[in-house]
């Protein structure tokens, strides 16, 4: 064995035989992760009412640094996310994911605001604040929820649930009488800025439900709604009813007119295919037809020389054959 081909197999079980990402090996440049806490990948996450919390052991924040590099597995980077959550959708859960994975051991609490706070400061939910709990309870990342999430931090609420960063997109978000409600933790070092999913939020889903409520309503009063469930008019719900009669009708009409097409599409391939065999076998017929009566077809050699005769046309002359096979035989007669 060569020495590339040592080297290779030697590689291959090196990488076998680690216990990092994928093969990989420390030597490989790859620093490995401490494991994660991860009780929301099994079980619903937590309220944080329902956790017992040992006040007695004194807590310090770490820092970026210490965070970044790395914290035993006893000792979790604690990240806090907050937000209204309401349609809990792919962009909540994208910038939860990133605040799980600011570092490489992070322990993710996500405070939920009350319906109360949010329709005082933002306004109208579609989903109650329980549902809103337990939308949060299910995103894989989370590993404690906070219910009635104050709308502003406070040092108190920091040191309570020991808290070392916080995560939210950079945007200024400016409410109750300030420009921006994370200012005072951008100060003092504990922010930790996540990315918006654009194309995706919960004012776009309520646009396009909005924008296509006639669509939506027809479509409920269908599966058994009924109209004063969805607060729709007498009027507009026969509306509706009559909408979709005609659709239907429409669609038959529609269903008809797709199948008389592939009906002639039919008839028009077997016709085609019928003509293109109708000239094949007229071919063949008149290939065989010259074969056997033709000048030098096969009646030549049955019939002696002067006697074979062609059929005769309309004038009644004699064939091309027959002019040219008599004289011949009268010059025989003659000798």
């Amino acid at each position: 064995m060569d020495v590339q081909s040592s080297a290779r197999v030697n590689s291959r079980k090196r990488r076998k035989e680690a216990l990092g990402p994928n093969g990989a090996t420390e030597e490989d440049g790859i620093p490995s992760k401490v494991q994660r806490y991860a009780v929301g990948l099994r079980e619903p996450a937590p309220f944080s009412d329902e956790i017992e919390v040992d006040f007695s052991k004194p807590y310090v924040r770490v820092t970026l640094e210490e965070a970044s590099r790395g914290t035993p597995c006893e000792r979790p980077v604690r990240v806090y996310a907050d937000g209204i959550f309401d349609l809990f959708h792919s962009g909540h859960a994208r910038a939860l994911m990133q605040a799980k994975n600011l570092f490489p051991n992070t322990y993710l609490i996500v405070g939920v605001c009350s319906d109360e706070l949010t329709h005082n400061f933002k306004g109208f939910t579609v989903m109650n604040e329980n549902e809103r709990y337990d939308a949060v309870q299910h995103c894989r990342y989370v590993d404690e929820v906070v219910r009635n999430a104050p709308w502003t931090l406070t040092p108190e609420f920091l040191a309570e649930h020991r808290i070392d960063f916080v995560a939210h997109d950079d945007i200024p978000y400016s409410s109750a009488g300030s420009d921006d409600v994370y200012k005072h933790i951008k100060e003092a070092g504990m922010f930790a800025p996540t990315q918006r999913t654009e194309g995706i939020s919960t004012s776009d889903i309520i646009t396009r439900i909005v924008r296509d409520y006639d669509v939506y309503a027809r479509r409920n009063l269908q599966r058994g709604y009924t109209a004063k469930e969805l607060n729709v008019s007498f009027i507009n719900e026969k509306k509706y009813h009559l909408q979709e009669r005609v659709d239907k009708v429409k669609k038959k009409v529609k269903d008809v007119e797709e199948r008389s097409k592939e009906f002639v599409q039919k008839v028009e391939e077997k016709s085609i295919d019928l003509i293109q065999k109708w000239e094949e076998k007229s071919r063949e017929f008149i290939g065989n037809f010259l074969e056997m009566f033709g000048p030098e077809g096969a009646l030549v050699w049955f019939f002696p020389t002067g006697q074979l005769r062609e059929f005769r046309g309309n004038s009644g002359n004699l064939c091309a054959e027959e002019r040219i096979t008599e004289p011949l035989s009268r010059k025989a007669h003659q000798h």
